[in-house]
């Protein structure tokens, strides 16, 4: 019998892959249905195996572990490394769905701690740790804003101020199509522009210095 299950990619209108129960092997199953990012449940505190650590900018590696917060599982990065220009990257791993550019992505995160930042962001397109567009929500800052990486060097092209209370569950989402990027907090469309810099294909989980942030409920969906 499977354990609990870590945080799950929901995959919509796309071939799929899932574990079920009485299986050992992943076998293709019908849309809609879930997988895991980690094919490893048993143990707390442990690096999911289907989402690779990756590191934006200086400080110390990332460090990111199973948790279970409030009954769910979920990840997050516990570096707790102050180095203010440090974007610890958690990037699914490729075998776990279609690499796809226009996708509409979102996740459940909560701020929980960090004295330079409290933030969690979700990345798209991402080609490798220095190239990729990332919407992030910050809790000290309360704002939530749109980047994008080339070599490394972050630069903002949208954003809006909005309440990102620490300590409690927001909804994250970016959909992006073409060139056209639209950013949701907490069910609301906050805004949509435009940027044709990167081409890339992956989605990665985000964080920043030394930002505790829990994920959870990651669903990624192709975008028509």
């Amino acid at each position: 019998m499977l354990g609990p299950r870590l945080m799950e990619v929901t995959m919509q209108k796309l071939p799929i892959f899932a574990l079920a129960a009485t299986l050992a092997l992943a076998v293709p199953v019908l849309a809609a249905e879930t997988i895991p990012l980690s094919s490893d449940w048993n143990e707390l505190g442990q690096q999911p195996d289907r989402c690779a650590p990756q590191l934006t900018g200086g400080g110390k590696p990332p460090k990111w572990v199973i948790i279970r917060p409030a009954g769910k599982w979920g990840i997050a990065e516990t570096t707790r490394d102050t180095t203010d220009y440090r974007f610890p990257l958690c990037v699914v791993d490729d075998t776990a769905f279609p690499r796809l550019a226009d996708v509409d992505v979102s996740v459940r995160i909560r701020p929980m701690d960090g004295s330079v930042d409290q933030a969690g962001g979700l990345a798209v397109r991402v080609k490798d740790a220095r190239n990729y567009y990332v919407v992030r929500a910050n809790a000290l800052e309360d704002n939530v804003r749109l980047y994008v990486v080339l070599d490394g060097h972050r630069k903002q092209f949208a954003g809006v101020n909005s309440k990102v209370a620490s300590k409690q569950w927001h909804t994250l989402r970016l959909r992006a199509i073409g060139d056209r990027f639209t950013v949701f907090f907490d069910g609301e469309q906050l805004f949509e522009v435009s940027d044709k810099r990167i081409s890339g294909a992956g989605v990665a989980l985000w964080s920043k210095a030394d930002s505790v942030t829990e994920f959870t409920d990651l669903a990624i969906e192709a975008a028509r």
